[in-house]
């Protein structure tokens, strides 16, 4: 199929993992080290990821919360909430605790994705206030060791029990996901009034990509570097 034609970032990883396995897919400088992921390794942890969440109740239309740097693992999560029809919701990650509260309410997050200790700490603060966050996964396990919070799981178990189970309901959420899908919902700053949920389908995001990528002649074999945060540069104070 030509990667043209494929409307959703789940089809179009999938087909790069086919088509271009073993060729970088994505780089992190790690203790000054550039670590890279390949398309196979990176579609493979994705394909994990979205099986052990369809197992937590990851279904079309839940929303999942992410709070982190730029990171692999955390484009990896977002990659695996979209192949399930799940939408990814980044949250500012210099944020206080209290501003997470309404975006956590307003899509009424069960699941959220946490980078280290520093952003568990903001969610399980928050936690009386909201009662529909049932899990908060967690990346780095450094300071979590004596947390004994009922929802607590590591990212790293979430992978490991993906790894061993079924994948063909992934391969055909996949399948039945299209370019008018909810690829994800951008909360606004609020510097200036209740923050606002932007939404953007695939389609909305996979076609001005392609128009800057033809304007700029990228090709397979370009790098580019990715600086802002996910959840778009926030307004200083």
């Amino acid at each position: 199929m030509a990667v043209g034609t494929l409307d959703t970032f789940p089809k179009l990883l999938m087909h790069h993992a086919h088509v271009r396995g073993s060729r970088p897919a994505i780089r992190e400088k790690d203790l000054g080290i550039w670590q890279t992921w390949t398309w196979k390794r990176f579609a493979d942890e994705v394909r994990a990821l979205a099986c052990a969440l369809h197992a937590d109740g990851v279904r079309r239309g839940s929303h999942v919360a992410l709070v982190s740097d730029n990171r692999p693992r955390l484009y990896a999560a977002m990659c695996a909430v979209q192949c399930l029809g799940g939408v990814p919701v980044p949250l500012y990650q210099d944020a206080v605790a209290e501003e997470m509260v309404f975006p956590i309410q307003n899509a009424e997050i069960a699941l959220a994705f946490a980078e280290d200790q520093e952003q568990v700490d903001k969610l399980l603060e928050i936690l009386p206030r909201c009662p529909s966050l049932a899990r908060i996964y967690y990346d780095d396990p450094r300071g979590l060791r004596h947390y004994k919070q009922p929802q607590l799981r590591s990212y790293d178990d979430l992978l490991a029990a993906g790894g061993k189970m079924d994948q063909s309901i992934v391969d055909r959420e996949i399948d039945h996901g299209n370019g008018n899908d909810v690829a994800g919902m951008f909360f606004t700053s609020g510097t200036t009034a209740a923050p606002k949920g932007v939404v953007h389908t695939h389609a909305s995001l996979l076609g001005p990509a392609r128009t800057a990528a033809e304007m700029e002649r990228l090709g397979e074999k370009d790098v580019i570097l990715a600086y802002l945060p996910p959840a778009r540069n926030r307004p200083k104070r």
